[in-house]
């Protein structure tokens, strides 16, 4: 072997500054019973193929787009690697390293087609058994914008661990946060586009301490480098080596290493067009590679070189088949070596074994569903209640919304010539047809963040999220009831509506459903649909809808077909207006100004004739389209249960 790469570590480089903390962190992490003497773990992954279908062109080419292509993302994928082994997977973009990860912790998608077996102590795992063994850091960040780190953790624990005190919980936070030199941001909220907060790799740090806190024994991680300095990126690693000492597998994809962390990696594999071109200690791939003809020039990186040596390059068609075969031949000589066999051989060996250890799930002590929402409810008032603006908008939206009313009407005139039926009607008109907007913006402003959040925790086993959704929902309901106190307050007496307290108060009740209806509404389609904007365009098509089917406004409903005097009874708008009309019109007499050209318009003078004309029986129902007005609460309670929990079921990339 001529003049390869060495790499030196130096004993007071990098890691030795995370070593120093590690002690402590590691006694305090162990304090609630965790046990350290627990049998070594190992997880052997065995022939993971992946594979999806894919439409060959446009929707607008319908020959092409009924032609379908299968595009192989992984293809038998196999390798074994046991506690206290920290292990690297190394690829260039589109090599499968994210796929595998998704297969290795059960999150793959419905859209394709996967094959393979996952073992943990030689123990197949069951579909259910996944999200319970594993423990995932995803690629991208989400957490919520205006809570602390802290806090962020805090609340992460509480969802996980049911039987520590809370001193035991703020305990076993911050040493999380010693762990990844998070104590100096401890009191930092985490920030967002919008304001600043703390940095990118800060809030990576916050991720892993996400799912450190359950103390798994087996954690995958998706590029936590990703976003961070060199230095950081460096002591994340050596302390995720460290984690892994401590009877731990840790299995991570990274993305153009520093040399230094040559020999820090316990495993390093090598993907490239969804293949395993190597996969075995430091030592082994660099007399490995030198074998197959590919040296690593002395002073250059050899993650760098060996991923390029494997990767393909689609520039030109002579180089993508010159690069696959070159890759062809160093996968083909990987599945000959003894590296490959010895590897085979220990998964064999613990396949085969007679005393296998059970399988070391993540900790059991989940809170009740109960306790969960709780906590969900108060972190999200918190984290909601923060945002200064958010909130002014929500409470005076409404508001702003009733000075544009009161302003184009003024005043309401109790003569029938000047306009004061039609006057009436439109007010009612209004305040039906453009509440639930305002619901439904704030839930496509606020909710989707959430959501994602929601779609993360469940996976890992968190909560359901079902419980994310009561969560909103509870606590945008005193938001509503203010913000629509505030409009009816303004706009029903500034304008002169029928001035009767109890009159005023059933305004406000009524206008107060259509405004959560519309937040419900969308939230709910946000359960099972992923764009806002197509949800923002679905809610208003229904509200508009409900309108022109419900209100009675446009057509009378003595006047509409028989189909369409059915589906208003399936309308919110049915009832709300029923209710307004005769809580505006009842016992309301009107004036008329006789001297008018028209004698025509003085036809209506009592309220009384406006409410047997368009909505005959009203009055005797109006205690009825109360409740069954208000019945649409629950009911879209339940639907968005049910959205959500077909939301679980689906895995969103």
């Amino acid at each position: 072997m001529s003049r390869l790469y060495s790499v030196q570590l130096d004993p007071a480089g990098p890691g030795t500054e995370a070593k120093e903390s590690f002690k402590f962190v590691s006694e305090v992490m162990s304090d609630g019973g965790d046990d350290r003497t627990e049998p070594r773990c190992c997880l052997s992954v065995s022939k993971i193929s992946y594979s999806v279908s894919e439409r060959v062109g446009p929707w607008w080419n319908l020959p092409s787009y009924r032609k379908r292509w299968t595009r192989q993302i992984l293809n038998d994928v196999s390798f074994h690697v046991d506690s206290g082994q920290i292990m690297g997977i190394l690829g260039n973009s589109g090599s499968g390293k994210t796929t595998l990860l998704d297969a290795i912790s059960g999150r793959i998608g419905n859209s394709g087609t996967l094959s393979g077996e996952v073992f943990v102590n030689g123990r197949k795992l069951a579909t259910e058994e996944y999200q319970d063994c594993f423990s995932y850091v995803l690629q991208s960040d989400n957490l919520l914008s205006y809570l602390t780190v802290e806090e962020t953790l805090t609340y992460t624990a509480q969802l996980a661990l049911r039987k520590h005190s809370a001193k035991a919980i703020h305990k076993k936070v911050s040493a999380v946060m010693a762990e990844l030199s998070l104590s100096h941001v401890a009191h930092s909220v985490i920030g967002g586009r919008i304001f600043p907060g703390i940095s990118g790799g800060e809030r990576r740090r916050v991720s892993i301490a996400s799912q450190l806190l359950q103390d798994p024994r087996v954690i995958l991680l998706d590029e936590p480098t990703t976003g961070l300095d060199s230095m950081t990126a460096n002591q994340i690693v050596v302390l995720l080596a460290e984690l892994a000492r401590r009877n731990r597998i840790v299995i991570v994809t990274i993305h153009q290493p520093r040399s230094e962390l040559f020999r820090v990696f316990s495993r390093i594999a090598v993907m490239s067009r969804g293949e395993l071109v190597f996969c075995g200690q430091p030592e082994e791939m660099v007399d490995f590679f030198s074998q197959c003809g590919y040296e690593c020039p002395e002073y250059c990186n050899p993650f760098d070189i060996y991923v390029d040596f494997t990767s393909v390059d689609t520039r030109s068609s002579e180089r993508e088949a010159a690069t696959f075969n070159r890759m062809h031949e160093i996968t083909c000589s990987y599945q000959r070596s003894a590296i490959y066999r010895h590897m085979l051989g220990k998964m064999m060996q613990s396949l085969q074994r007679h005393d296998k250890a059970a399988i070391p799930f993540k900790s059991k002590e989940s809170p009740s569903s109960g306790v969960k929402l709780g906590v969900l409810l108060r972190r999200t008032m918190r984290n909601l209640s923060r945002d200064r603006m958010g909130v002014l908008m929500r409470l005076s939206q409404n508001l702003i919304y009733g000075l544009f009313v009161a302003f184009f009407v003024m005043h309401l005139d109790m003569d029938v010539a000047k306009g004061a039926v039609q006057d009436r009607i439109g007010i009612i008109y209004q305040s039906v047809g453009a509440s639930p907007y305002t619901g439904m913006l704030n839930a496509v402003a606020l909710f989707p963040a959430l959501r994602a959040i929601g779609d993360q925790e469940s996976q890992d086993g968190l909560y359901s999220k079902w419980q994310m959704f009561l969560a909103y929902i509870f606590h945008i309901l005193p938001f509503s009831v203010v913000s629509v106190f505030i409009f009816t307050s303004f706009l029903y007496w500034t304008v002169g509506m029928h001035p009767e307290t109890w009159r005023f108060l059933s305004f406000t009740a009524v206008v107060m459903v259509p405004h959560i209806i519309g937040e419900l509404l969308t939230v709910v389609l946000l359960g099972v649909v992923q764009d806002p904007n197509m949800v923002n365009t679905g809610v208003a098509l229904l509200n508009i809808a409900g309108i022109l089917v419900g209100s009675g406004f446009l057509r009378s409903m003595a006047q509409m077909p028989t189909v369409f005097q059915w589906l208003s009874y399936l309308t919110f708008q049915k009832y709300s207006c029923e209710l307004l009309i005769v809580t505006e019109f009842h016992d309301l007499h009107f004036t008329c100004n006789h001297s008018r050209p028209f004698p025509g318009d003085c036809l209506i003078t009592q309220g009384n004739q406006i409410i047997d004309e368009g909505y005959p029986g009203a009055l005797s129902r109006y205690t009825l389209d109360f409740v069954l007005l208000y019945t649409f609460l629950p009911a879209l309670l339940l639907l968005g249960m049910v959205s959500f929990k077909i939301r679980d079921r689906l895995v969103l990339h």
